[in-house]
């Protein structure tokens, strides 16, 4: 069977040092073949993003160096809004038995019950939960009940079917926060702040492009 692929998806808007630390923490502790970032097209559950095209570069200029690290387009090229189940659908059908794991945050799995057929999700791929320092994982009982069912020790040979658990080191990265940051005047201290949130590369870009100022 082939080695298991990471799916991480997300606005990006912009990409910042968080998702390079979850993104990291994936590919190093599952032993994965590779990661995508999945870039959304229209997240069904956000407002208004920046165009796709700046996204996707300060993906790229993000991802330069990383090893096993990719950007996959599929959310981009179907349009419309985006939902990871029919991304798992499409992804499924093209990697055969492939082992495919999602990728999410305590936070997404916190709330993974308001997503589109979330119970149709392990069918199709392992989920990975990142615990920040081993924090305690508070759901509710529905989904602690779904945990409980399918929570697996180590990431399992098969393509789909299990919850593990993803410890990472903490990050206090929040593209809402970064994107105010960029809308206050510029102050040593906030240059200090988006220095230390986002790639420099990608910093520069989005003040080449005047980008959520």
């Amino acid at each position: 069977m082939s080695a298991a692929i990471g799916l991480l998806g997300g606005s990006f808007d912009p990409v910042h040092v968080g998702h390079l630390l979850l993104a990291r923490a994936a590919r190093d502790a599952l032993a994965l073949a590779e990661v995508r970032f999945i870039p959304a097209a229209r997240p069904w559950q956000k407002g208004e993003l920046a165009p796709a095209e700046h996204r996707v570069k300060m993906l790229e200029l993000a991802l330069a160096g990383e090893p096993r690290c990719l950007i996959d387009p599929i959310e981009l090229q179907r349009g419309g809004v985006s939902y990871t189940i029919d991304t798992l659908r499409e992804l499924r059908a093209r990697l055969a038995d492939t082992p495919l794991v999602l990728v999410i945050g305590a936070d997404q799995m916190q709330r993974l019950d308001t997503w589109r057929e979330w119970r149709e999700i392990p069918r199709l791929a392992h989920i990975a939960v990142a615990r920040r320092n081993d924090a305690v994982l508070t759901l509710s009982w529905l989904l602690q009940e779904f945990y409980n069912e399918r929570w697996a020790p180590r990431l399992p040979d098969a393509p789909a079917g299990s919850i593990v658990d993803l410890p990472m080191q903490p990050s206090d990265a929040s593209a809402t926060e970064i994107r105010a940051l960029l809308k206050q005047p510029p102050s040593a201290e906030r240059d200090a702040l988006l220095a230390a949130l986002l790639p420099p590369a990608v910093l520069d870009y989005i003040r080449a492009h005047h980008l959520y100022g």
